[in-house]
């Protein structure tokens, strides 16, 4: 068995994606495909909850950074002998012990683009970098104008398709961890190093990463004295692109939000979508090239006075830092003309880094003292009602909806 590893491992070709795709119409495969997503989360995104606080009560909470992975396993076949089962062996340094299990889930919920609290009033819409918003901006969208429930069409692009890779619906069989096992990757954690993936319903996977986690992003923003703020950023390396994006509000009657506003440092009007994934460098190569994405050599942004103007309550920031992609296939590129290429397995590695910051702060504060009232958050989270900054914070934060 480890004479067949070694042979594994050196046979595997590190390939791009695009041409992997193309040579597939000459052969068959990939019975398996198997998808990394390795994150660095810099900011308010990486703050526990003693953090939180003490940024809120006037503290800067910190520089810390966290890591996020995700894994995915999708094959053409069927368990064998039993439920199907598949693990990750890790490298040492990866600090999640030997391995993790990929669960497979019996139902799976895909990426839905939705605001973090819907505004009784407005949207306004604004984006790219300069001293002010260009004429035409911004787009208001009176939610007073529609339907109930009814959410404007066209707000979220299509244009960036999103791909998770392998999933439920798209698999015979599929795995995928974060799972129920109580581990989860460190801000020390690497990948660096051999990884092995045996499953029960897939050839076994085999591969060797070189590219490591990408270092945090560290942000500041300064107001200038028309009103427009500066947002400067520390360069990544290995960035392929940088995406700023802003959403903030103003209060309305009851300490309800009125007007929300959405802000993107893309030149044309585009949010939500693949925009927020994980995306290949030939991708974001594209998005540069229409002045979607910033390119890497980027390190600051303005953001328009009117803006600034439309959100005096909150303003909540994040900046995405594209990264590299890794590829990987077994078996190698047949070298003989026109031999088929029977793939048994594919296996790619995209990363990412992301800050976020919030402006506002004293608004923000009690905005959450009013919605704790020392219940338990889970008993809490039953009873309230997202509303106001509280509900629009923890929707955007991706927590208890303000609750």
């Amino acid at each position: 068995m480890k004479g067949s590893r070694g042979a594994v491992f050196a046979a595997v070709s590190v390939i791009a994606v695009a041409p992997l795709l193309a040579a597939q119409g000459s052969g068959s495969g990939p019975v398996a495909r198997y998808d990394i997503r390795a994150g660095t989360v810099s900011g308010v995104g990486a703050m526990g909850a003693g953090s939180m606080m003490s940024m809120l009560f006037g503290g800067r909470g910190g520089n810390a950074a966290q890591h996020e992975l995700y894994l995915r396993l999708g094959s053409s076949r069927t368990a064998e002998k039993g439920a199907a089962k598949a693990e990750h062996f890790m490298p040492s340094t990866a600090r999640l012990g030997k391995s993790v299990l990929l669960v497979t889930p019996r139902e799976e919920r895909g990426g839905i683009d939705e605001l973090p609290q819907k505004p009784k009033g407005r949207l306004l819409i604004f984006w790219g970098c300069g001293m002010n918003a260009p004429k035409g901006q911004p787009v208001v969208i009176d939610f007073a104008k529609l339907a109930a429930g009814q959410m404007p069409s066209g707000l979220w692009t299509t244009t960036i398709v999103r791909d998770w890779g392998p999933t439920l619906a798209n698999s015979k069989t599929f795995g995928r961890w974060p799972a129920e096992d109580g581990k989860y990757v460190k801000p020390d954690s690497s990948l660096l190093g051999a990884h092995r993936i045996v499953s029960n319903y897939a050839p076994e996977i085999a591969f060797t990463a070189a590219k490591d986690f990408m270092r945090p992003l560290s942000v500041s923003s300064r107001q200038q004295a028309g009103g427009a703020t500066v947002i400067n950023w520390s360069a990544v390396p290995e960035a392929t692109g940088y995406l700023a994006f802003i959403t903030g509000g103003k209060m309305g009657p009851g300490g309800e939000m009125g007007d929300m506003v959405l802000w993107t440092s893309s030149a044309s009007r585009q949010f939500g979508g693949g925009l927020s994934d994980w995306l290949s460098p030939s991708q974001v190569a594209g998005l540069v090239k229409d002045k979607t994405v910033l390119p890497p050599t980027a390190t600051s942004c303005v953001v328009p006075t009117e803006v600034r103007e439309a959100t005096p309550d909150f303003r909540f920031g994040t900046l995405t830092a594209f990264g590299p992609e890794e590829t990987f296939s077994y078996p190698p590129r047949p070298t003989e003309a026109g031999k088929p290429w029977n793939l048994e397995w594919t296996a790619r590695i995209r990363h990412r880094s992301m800050t976020s910051w919030m402006d506002g702060q004293g608004m923000m504060m009690g905005a959450m003292n009013s919605a704790d009232d020392g219940a338990p958050a889970r008993q809490q989270q039953k009873k309230c009602k997202p509303r106001g900054l509280g509900g629009m914070l923890g929707g955007v934060l991706g927590g208890g909806g303000g609750c």
